[in-house]
């Protein structure tokens, strides 16, 4: 039955043998390039890449892996324009076969620069690291979309070009939509300006731990509507920009160094002696640690509570990192405990005494004989 619509075809079509023969090779020469193609992506490449990642810097690899897909597709371009020399139906410079694989060569070198200018391909932080980076963090995703647009408006433009549509009315045409969707979508130009506001003024950065009304967490992005913090139970908040914009902002990522403050309370047998020894031995110990910072140590006794003589402990740690900052803290503390046993000092708790007169005395056994 195959035969049959076979030679249906065959005589329906018209075609005669050299037609067929030359079909037949334009398949074949399209069907070579996709082997080539096959093999080229399987064990070229990969070779190219092994020795790229020999190099002193990665940047090469990172463009091989940005035109990994691209280069593949244009041994089928490649492919089509050879195979098209025999396609009989089809010349090969048939104007509108050229404009389209013109466009396509386009569309591949623009797809290739795309994925170039992704953030997370590490060319953009390659850049900012050679410039000593003068670009701060949080610009870099602005950057990336910035070049990914402008490279789509010039591929458009380019390939509306090459098919002689005039471009110069589409961008008026653009220019007037985008000032009607402005007005139209004046939330989401608050937020764009909110990141824009966010971006000159750099209240935080991309890593950054902030504390705002809305939420506490660490910085992940900022795209041009929002920001995406995420918090210590490992949530993901989405902050709109113009929100986050217009609130207080608690930077504690660029704190110079950590406060330590607390009260330290003991027993009201402690003597004055011993209340002088034991603020000297701290304040000096507090003095001679590494990890506190020496511009600000305060110790002295403080003030009279009802179950305690309170001695004010105030310091800060060099590092702001709150997993070393309560270690240090942890520390600091149990040297404490060493002063006061030394000292034969101990720590009061709540506690109230009771006085008993001999009239207390004898109501309290006048009491008792009734039970």
């Amino acid at each position: 039955m195959s035969v049959g619509l076979f030679i249906i075809a065959f005589f329906t079509l018209g075609l005669d043998y050299d037609m067929l023969k030359n079909l037949g090779i334009s398949i074949g020469i399209l069907a070579v390039f996709i082997l080539f193609r096959n093999i080229f992506t399987k064990y070229v490449f990969q070779l190219i890449l092994k020795l790229s990642r020999k190099t002193p810097s990665d940047f090469f690899t990172q463009i091989c892996l940005g035109f990994e897909r691209p280069l593949g597709w244009a041994f089928i371009i490649i492919g089509l324009y050879v195979a098209m020399d025999y396609f009989p139906f089809i010349e090969q410079h048939n104007a509108l076969f050229l404009k389209f694989l013109r466009s396509m060569v386009i569309i591949l070198i623009t797809w290739g620069l795309f994925n170039l200018s992704s953030p997370t391909t590490g060319i953009l932080v390659s850049v900012n690291q050679k410039i000593n980076n003068k670009i701060d963090l949080i610009l870099l995703p602005f950057i990336s979309r910035t070049i990914r647009v402008i490279l789509i408006a010039i591929s458009v433009s380019i390939i509306g070009q090459e098919f002689d549509y005039d471009v110069n009315g589409l961008v008026a045409g653009l220019g007037l939509g985008g000032l009607a969707f402005a007005l139209a979508a004046k939330e989401a130009v608050g937020n764009l300006i909110g990141g824009i506001v966010i971006v000159t003024e750099k209240p935080f950065t991309v890593g950054d731990w902030i504390l705002t009304p809305s939420v506490e967490g660490t910085v992940e992005d900022i795209n041009f509507r929002s920001t995406k913090i995420r918090t210590f139970s490992q949530a993901l908040v989405t902050v709109p920009n113009s929100t986050l914009a217009n609130e207080p902002i608690t930077n504690w990522s660029r704190m110079g160094k950590r406060r330590i403050t607390f009260h330290l309370g003991i027993n009201y047998k402690t003597t004055k002696d011993q209340i002088t020894r034991v603020v000297d031995r701290i304040d000096q110990m507090l003095k001679t640690h590494d990890e506190v910072h020496p511009d600000t140590i305060m110790v002295s006794f403080d003030h009279y509570n009802d179950s305690s003589l309170d001695i004010l402990l105030y310091f800060f740690t060099n590092t702001t990192i709150w997993a070393e900052h309560v270690k240090i803290k942890h520390e600091i503390n149990l040297e404490i405990m060493v002063i006061l046993e030394e000292e034969g000092v101990e720590v009061a708790f709540p506690s109230r005494t009771i006085y008993v007169t001999p009239q207390s005395n004898e109501l309290l056994q006048t009491m008792g004989s009734f039970d």
